[in-house]
């Protein structure tokens, strides 16, 4: 790629919404985890799918399986999260809002708690250290794990919610979009609406999903994962359309996400092009850089040259991002306020 426009996009201010913490690993953070855990004989073609490589959803989830084995004490979860948070930052990343599963091991005596205080600590050592970024942390449901891990997940978000001062702002719905229906779980997700969490649910991210996303976007969510059968071109419906749009939820679209897991055919035929051709808020997103070995200035640099979009359009949509965050209103006046500092000085 050019490298004046790779200089531009890395320097250019961006909004991080839909990045999974053990997704996000980079090769560096997997060779110190590899260095530390021998007996495992895992090698890094394991924990990432590279360029020009493509992989279906169950190898997907695979992947991610390899990368619970490394990432399996409270050491490993600090480290993880201080490393992808500064890697963030690096590429100019200036406000992030990372996700992750609360899980329990019990070889190491690890529990869901200590996981979410964990990734909490790296957060606050990073801020301490003036790293440049505001970071939030979704707790994320996985789908896999029915409702009374649901139920039991929420309130541990709903907990922190009140005790992080102001970190943990919402509730993330994931994992296998092939398992399980979204109706089974509307309780655990009315109740975190209810106590003021806001939602992410990933959402039509296989083309099976039309009466889960009805379901789920009457709730409605505050913003989407994915979305990627939702329009009718795919085999959505206009009903689901209008409803996204009525509501104005936002959607988060992860290019290279999508075209290495094999749910869009190719960057050209990505969903991204007919939201943004509606002028519907969306914010592009990594998903998981490590895995599909990307960063978020390639993935803005993909957008720009595959639709065709100005370094101007580029710079709005980065800035309407802002909008799309969990972040309290302060906190997105304080950024926008920081874009336009960045803008005057032309992001030296």
């Amino acid at each position: 790629m050019d490298s004046k426009a790779d200089e531009f996009y890395r320097k250019l201010p961006k909004v991080e919404l839909h990045a999974h913490l053990n997704g996000s690993v980079s090769v560096e953070t997997i060779e110190k985890l590899i260095n530390r855990k021998p007996h495992l004989n895992i090698e890094h073609c394991m924990t990432a799918i590279r360029n020009g490589q493509q992989r279906t959803l169950d190898e997907c989830f695979q992947v991610f399986k390899v990368i619970h084995q490394l990432v399996d004490t409270e050491e490993d979860i600090l480290m993880v999260a201080n490393d992808v948070i500064r890697e963030f930052a690096a590429d100019g990343v200036k406000y992030l809002e990372l996700r992750s599963t609360p899980r329990e091991e019990k070889k190491s005596g690890l529990t869901k708690r200590r996981y979410v205080e964990t990734v909490l600590e790296a957060i606050r050592q990073c801020k301490d250290e003036g790293v440049d970024i505001d970071v939030r942390f979704l707790v994320a449901v996985d789908r896999r794990n029915g409702i009374e891990v649901a139920m039991e997940t929420v309130k541990l978000a709903e907990e922190f919610m009140l005790s992080s001062d102001g970190v943990v702002v919402g509730l993330d719905l994931s994992g296998d979009p092939r398992v399980g229906h979204g109706k089974d779980l509307l309780p655990a997700l009315q109740l975190a609406k209810n106590s003021g969490l806001k939602l992410a649910l990933h959402l039509s991210e296989v083309p099976t999903q039309l009466e889960e996303s009805e379901l789920l976007l009457n709730l409605p969510p505050d913003r989407i994962g994915h979305g990627t059968f939702l329009h009718p071109e795919v085999g959505g419906s206009q009903n689901l359309v209008e409803k996204v749009v009525q509501n104005k939820i936002p959607l988060e679209l992860c290019l290279t996400s999508n075209v290495k897991g094999q749910t869009v055919p190719s960057y050209s035929k990505h969903h991204f092009q007919y939201w943004y051709q509606l002028g519907h808020p969306c914010v592009i997103c990594t998903d998981d850089k490590g895995v599909f070995s990307t960063e978020l200035s390639q993935e803005y640099q993909l957008a720009a040259t595959t639709f065709g979009l100005s370094q101007e359009a580029m710079w709005n949509h980065s800035l309407q991002a802002i909008d799309c965050t969990f972040a309290s209103l302060p906190l997105k006046q304080q950024l926008k306020q920081a874009w336009k500092k960045l803008h005057l000085e032309g992001f030296q």
